[in-house]
């Protein structure tokens, strides 16, 4: 079923208040794939915080059309689903995974701001530790010196402790 003017120009306006908020968008072709394997699939975009959709090219062209991502559009061919987030890692991991399990799902390419991915370049993406791993990371380095200091400090009063206590074992081992 077709939609109307006015359902296009909402589904455009939606999709361009998705792409306004990106971060990186993911194009994929799901010729062969069942209704049931895009339900999971969509479950799985949905946990991860990522706006997943299937388009018509036109409609997906005209969102695009002015933004950062513009460059996309010549990608825009064929039966094509969308999934885009504000977690570039996040969205390349998901469709990647997918793609690996499923042999009919295939990445066609996608976007970052101002550059236009190729698939080996969204596979590359989401090899990439993801955004919390990486704040994780941060923090134990930033934790480290800070965490060594206060050992250090510690260890006089500790060294001071001992040596008392050697020299109590010393008089009550003479006495």
């Amino acid at each position: 079923m077709s939609l109307n003017l006015e359902e296009k120009k909402a589904v455009v306006a939606e999709v361009s208040e998705q792409v306004s908020g990106a971060q990186a968008i993911v194009l994929a072709e799901y010729r062969g794939i069942e209704v049931g394997d895009m339900t999971v699939l969509r479950a799985k975009a949905r946990a991860a915080g990522i706006y997943f959709r299937v388009l018509k090219n036109t409609l997906a062209r005209r969102a695009v059309a002015d933004t950062p991502f513009a460059g996309l559009a010549d990608q825009m061919v064929g039966p094509l689903a969308y999934a885009m987030s504000s977690d570039p890692v996040a969205v390349a991991k998901v469709v990647h995974e997918y793609a690996k399990a499923n042999d009919k799902f295939v990445i066609k390419g996608g976007a970052m701001a101002n550059f236009v991915m190729t698939p080996k370049d969204v596979v590359s993406l989401a090899s990439m530790p993801s955004r919390e791993e990486l704040i994780a990371k941060l923090m134990g380095t930033m934790q480290a010196p800070v965490t060594k200091f206060v050992q250090t400090l510690n260890e006089v009063p500790a060294k001071f402790v001992r040596g008392l206590a050697a020299v109590r074992d010393q008089k009550e081992q003479s006495a």
